[in-house]
């Protein structure tokens, strides 16, 4: 499905709202079930994390296959949001599938996730340790030209809150610690869709799979990605039309990956979903930075900043795309 074509009103948000909610449901969830016959699958397994994207695959999975052939999995770690359980619950209920909770926490501790990013982290705060939070942040990509270099945010016990910057051999360990748990969680989804003769589902919208805001062989790792084609705004559409619950709709979009609180734009993105659905809708389409400025209420100069940086991170994203290479025909 292609997005909705610019018509000749003035550029903004009506761009991206979707002509037939309903219609884009049974698209998508016919799509569904083709892909399940073709893979001879009878049924779907869904991450929930309690944001919107992973509520609308499971209500839209519910649809498509029936909500008994849907079984949603929570897995909570030890850095997950406190509410997660509670909205992955509120979704299913929606949803009406059944679920399955597992804790990776343990997983995760075998692995060493949890010391190798300790490790990193006290290269850069000797004092970290037990009771400390910590998220990565990015520097605005609308307010400096400067290189954007990550950051680490590291608050004690007693709330006393350090930022510093992270040379690169620590950020790449932080990360690459972390996605211990994307892994380990398609892992125990994957197990799940065995025993059952389920497809995967994969939960990216079109931003996150455009700009490689997921893990390699993690959350990037699927059978089937229903809403990849959709905007991050035409998920909320679809959302409020299949009745997910207003808790989850509310929420401001997060990683829910870090202890402390984080915001995808603090960690990825230059600027809130709905205004950076608008700059990836204006590359993909040819809109000129000057109209785009005016609609988002930034100068020429921020919008082609932005611009810049969704070229850069497509670049990047071609790595997480691709499949395994041959060296030779088989």
């Amino acid at each position: 499905m292609t997005a909705p074509a610019k018509t000749a009103t003035s550029f903004g948000p009506h761009v991206l709202r979707l002509p037939d909610p309903d219609a884009t449901i049974a698209e998508i969830a016919e799509g569904m079930r083709r892909a399940a016959r073709g893979f001879r699958r009878r049924g779907g397994v869904v991450g929930l994390s309690g944001g919107v994207d992973s509520s609308v695959v499971a209500a839209l999975a519910a649809r498509a296959f029936g909500p008994d052939n849907v079984l949603g999995v929570m897995m909570p770690e030890a850095d997950s949001s406190e509410d997660t359980l509670a909205l992955s619950r509120l979704a299913a209920e929606a949803a009406g599938i059944t679920t399955v909770l597992e804790n990776i926490t343990p997983i995760l501790d075998g692995a060493g996730a949890y010391r190798r990013r300790d490790e990193a982290i006290r290269r850069v705060v000797p004092r970290y340790g037990p009771g400390w939070k910590v998220k990565l942040v990015l520097p605005s990509v609308i307010e400096s030209e400067s290189y954007r270099i990550f950051s680490l945010v590291a608050r004690s016990p007693d709330g006393e809150e350090v930022k510093a910057r992270l040379p690169l051999e620590a950020y790449l360990q932080v990360v690459a610690a972390t996605n211990f748990k994307q892994r380990t969680r398609k892992m125990v989804e994957y197990y799940h869709a065995d025993r059952l003769n389920y497809v995967v589902l994969g939960t990216p919208n079109r931003l996150e799979y455009d700009q490689g805001f997921f893990v390699k062989n993690g959350d990037g790792a699927a059978d089937v990605k229903p809403i990849a084609h959709l905007y991050k705004s035409q998920v909320y559409q679809l959302a409020e039309v299949l009745g997910v619950p207003e808790e989850i709709r509310s929420r401001p979009p997060t990683t829910d990956t870090y202890s402390l609180p984080q915001s995808q734009e603090e960690f990825y993105f230059s600027l809130p979903y709905d205004r950076m659905d608008l700059c990836l809708y204006a590359v993909d389409h040819e809109v000129p930075a000057a109209e785009v400025a005016a609609a988002l209420s930034l100068t020429e100069e921020q919008v082609e900043r932005v611009f810049a940086d969704i070229a850069s991170k497509r670049r990047v994203s071609r790595y997480l795309h691709a499949a395994p290479l041959l060296v030779a025909e088989t």
